[in-house]
């Protein structure tokens, strides 16, 4: 790796954004972000930027938009600093799920904030596990989409699958788990799902054999949880043998606690640590893998000038 890189962190998630810097064998750039008495934010970049390549590390967690407007202001900052080049690090990217028109009069926004991140100086991100794969062309600059599903398939290759059933909650994420069963070579199933509201959902149906199976529920993010209890009690009725949850992003908002808290036959939750998981919500059955020596290569990769596209599949 050269030695004109520079790494800052926003707000959202310091811990990863030194985490990947240990890896890398370098130092956090220091940065300060102050806020003015009419609630505006002020960003400083404390070290040289003048010709170098920056990475800013921010993923777009809760509150959403507050860590936006910092990522925003930090590219800005970095392009008046005459950076060399700039890449966003962002391990979630919570507007992917707008990704469409689904109802009249509403907005893309995974569109409109590619845009902006775009127009504010960055000229390449680094993500994971989006939403929907058409994201990844609502971009202007190179977009390098990281997959985690090695990390939690070699998380689980600890236990004996011979009895296994991976299970996505819906056709739209059968893509993701057909390949993180293909990995584990276990068989796959799937939710046939109706969504009523953002947090109400019906399972009318598991497509697949699930019965007096281990099952490994597998999702790109939880949020309020409210999908995975309708799946585990269509699973239950259904007579399988044990239930696990896997996700990338572990958002875990609302009662999303409470609720995977309230299972009792809940074998294990695993995440990755792209998005920040707070002490009050480290469950005694909840794992959290690290994915930042994904983000690590990657940021290694794209200083030195080498291919990145290994670690689509890492």
């Amino acid at each position: 790796m050269s030695s004109d890189i520079t790494v800052f962190s926003g707000s959202a998630n310091p811990a990863f954004a030194r985490e990947v810097c240990d890896l890398l064998g370098i130092d956090l750039s220091p940065a300060h972000t102050t806020r003015f008495s009419n609630d505006c934010l002020q960003v400083h970049l404390e070290a040289n930027c003048r010709k170098r390549d920056v990475f800013i590390v921010q993923p777009l967690v809760p509150p959403v938009q507050e860590n936006l407007v910092e990522l925003l202001l930090m590219l800005d900052a970095a392009r008046g600093a005459s950076a060399a080049h700039i890449t966003v690090v962002m391990p979630h990217y919570a507007y992917a799920r707008s990704d469409k028109k689904d109802a009249p009069r509403i907005s893309i926004g995974a569109r409109l904030v590619a845009d902006l991140l775009h127009k504010a100086g960055a000229q390449r991100v680094v993500t994971m596990a989006l939403h929907s794969p058409q994201v990844h062309g609502m971009f202007e600059m190179p977009v390098d989409h990281l997959s985690a599903t090695h990390v939690i398939a070699n998380h689980f290759r600890q236990r004996d699958l011979s009895n296994t059933v991976v299970v996505s909650p819906d056709f739209g994420n059968v893509k993701m788990a057909n390949q993180f069963a293909r990995v584990l070579d276990v068989p796959v199933a799937a939710g046939a799902k109706r969504r009523l509201a953002d947090d109400r959902v019906v399972i009318d149906a598991i497509v697949g054999d699930v019965t007096g199976k281990d099952v490994i529920v597998l999702d790109d993010e939880i949020a309020t949880g409210g999908s995975l209890m309708e799946l585990f009690d269509k699973l239950r009725e259904l007579g399988v043998n044990s239930i696990s949850a896997a996700t990338v992003h572990g958002l875990f908002t609302g009662p999303a606690i409470e609720r995977l808290g309230a299972q009792d036959d809940l074998r294990e939750i695993v995440c990755t640590n792209t998005v920040p998981v707070a002490p009050e919500k480290l469950l005694p059955n909840l794992t959290v893998l690290s994915v930042a020596p994904l983000f690590a290569e990657a940021v290694r990769r794209i200083n030195s000038g080498e291919s990145v596209s290994s670690l689509f599949d890492a």
